[in-house]
């Protein structure tokens, strides 16, 4: 006796994967999905890689897990890929502090991101 099976979060010839704890706020990660989204997996990659952007090297990460998702667990086509969907959302924020002059002391936010990114295959057209 096991469980039931969860439903699929995503439709057929979909695949998805999401990077929960990447650290840098929410609208610097969203600049980097905002490059990627709607285009083929190859150009996607191509842009996160020479991107200058820090967070493109954990979007890039992120991507190519959905690519290997697409491939390994859906038998998906790897070369007729397209970003559906890259969303950005917020996660933890850790709160630290930093001394101060005059025995001050000052709040420091080092906020964390989750990205969720979808991949479809497209037929070709």
């Amino acid at each position: 006796m096991s469980k039931p099976a969860s439903p699929r979060k995503v439709g057929e010839k979909e695949a998805l994967s999401v990077g929960t704890q990447i650290r840098g706020s929410a609208q610097k990660l969203n600049l980097v999905a905002g490059l990627i989204r709607g285009r083929k997996v190859g150009d996607a990659m191509n842009i996160l890689a020479f991107s200058k952007k820090a967070m493109a090297v954990d979007a890039r990460k992120v991507l190519a897990s959905a690519i290997a998702n697409a491939e390994n667990n859906h038998n998906l086509d790897v070369d007729a890929l397209v970003v559906a969907e890259a969303s950005v959302g917020k996660s933890i924020t850790m709160k630290r502090f930093a001394t101060r002059g005059r025995g001050k002391s000052t709040r420091i936010l080092k906020p964390f991101s989750r990205l969720r990114i979808v991949v479809r295959e497209q037929e070709e057209a």
